[in-house]
């Protein structure tokens, strides 16, 4: 197990000596490598090493799990709890995100050991290119770092790492892990007290919701909190959208039509309104992609069609989760316009070719859609049998995710 805090400070143990300096000095009495304790206690070696180095303050369950491999008799912990309960946490900060990552830890007991470097070293722009399985060892070692520069900005970039971790959790069909996540990071976000971000944690978390089948009510609630946050900052259209966007697909969801046909006129305003390279927001193609599911949630099966399709145009053909969902897209609109024969080719075509490892529950509740939608138009068409087989897959992911075969696996 891992932790999430990034203060650099030094918990001070009985005696003067550090947390960091006397685990050290424990682990090498008992003959281990750093390596060898991270992987008996469950935490990733590099956090361990940062936190011998003083460099990161460790946590109750770090010492605990270190006295029973090393045989302390509770020394480590004794060393830890009275400068915690001295120190307190930093003003302001939960601590969500360190409950989250312990849970996370126990749910993925391996991940973070067999990881390959390739992976870990992977840039924040690369991640999209990743599987969903891929990206998470790299998402938690980034979230891992130590800050550097800027609290604020550090502590902002942490909401959205958590939110992409939350996001990541639910397309590998980890639902549990993942609302630790989307928990944690709204409470990192009120913490902070900024609206945007506030709003951006409960709009992505409605939206995702969407596809995993989660309660309309209960997703309305955070919808309606997005968008009102939002509205505090009025001149910063990227989170008004977001929100307003996720509350027009939730009422859709809920049958209140007339109130969700309402509001796409707002979020075809909004999405005029972002700059056509906004730095941190949302890339064109994202923008055509919420415009699409508005106008697909709705309905309107040309226009969703429309927005999708150029979405697909501008998606860098590296990103094959996304570019596959926009086909979904455009195959839901399809079948929506009547077009079932169109709508059954792509949706079979992109999940036969797409590769495994690039399956989500994402995909499939869009597949799933597919189907719906082409057995309204056209019950009887010869392979509908096949898309009702491949979509059946869906309780299928995740099933090996955390396992040693599936993180160990060597990326070809």
């Amino acid at each position: 197990m891992t932790e999430t805090r990034t203060e650099t400070e030094t918990r001070a143990a009985p005696g003067g000596a550090a947390f960091g300096p006397q685990l050290r000095q424990c682990r090498q009495a008992a003959g281990l490598s750093l390596r060898q304790l991270a992987g008996r206690v469950g935490y990733d070696h590099s956090y361990l090493s940062q936190v011998e180095r003083g460099q990161r303050p460790g946590s109750a369950d770090l010492a605990r799990r270190c006295d029973g491999e090393l045989g302390t008799g509770g020394r480590l912990a004794e060393a830890w709890t009275p400068t915690k309960a001295r120190t307190g946490t930093s003003a302001g900060r939960p601590d969500s995100l360190d409950t989250a990552w312990q849970q996370l830890a126990s749910a993925f007991p391996s991940a973070f050991r067999t990881a390959p470097s390739a992976v870990l070293s992977e840039g924040p722009v690369a991640l999209p290119c990743l599987p969903a399985a891929w990206r998470l060892p790299a998402l938690v070692s980034e979230l891992s770092a130590p800050q550097t520069g800027n609290r604020a900005a550090h502590e902002a970039r942490q909401v959205e790492l958590s939110l992409s971790i939350a996001e990541t959790l639910t397309a590998c069909g980890r639902a549990g892990e993942a609302r630790r996540w989307w928990w944690a990071a709204r409470q990192l976000a009120d913490a902070l007290g900024e609206p945007g971000l506030r709003s951006l944690a409960r709009s992505r978390e409605a939206t995702s919701g969407l596809s995993e089948g989660c309660a309309p009510v209960q997703l309305l609630e955070l919808a309606d909190e997005a968008l009102a946050l939002a509205l505090q900052e009025p001149r910063h259209p990227g989170p008004v959208l977001r929100a307003r966007a996720a509350r027009a697909r939730v009422l859709a969801e809920l049958g209140r039509v007339v109130e969700a046909h309402e509001l796409l006129p707002e979020v075809l305003s909004h999405a005029n309104e972002l700059p056509s390279a906004s730095t941190g927001g949302p890339a064109p193609y994202e923008v055509h992609v919420v415009e699409g599911s508005v106008c697909a949630s709705l309905g309107y099966w040309t226009a969703g069609c429309l927005m999708f399709a150029r979405a697909l145009e501008l998606c860098p053909d590296e990103r094959l989760e996304e570019r596959a969902l926009l086909e979904l897209g455009m195959a839901e609109c399809f079948a929506g316009g009547g077009q079932g024969a169109a709508a059954l080719a792509t949706a079979l075509r992109v999940l036969i070719e797409l590769p495994d490892e690039w399956h989500t529950t994402y995909l499939y509740a869009a597949a799933e859609r597919v189907l719906i939608g082409v057995r309204r138009c056209a019950p009887a068409l010869t392979g509908l049998h096949d898309l009702e087989l491949l979509v059946a897959r869906r309780g299928r992911v995740g099933r090996t995710v955390g396992s040693e075969s599936s993180w160990g696996r060597s990326r070809e």
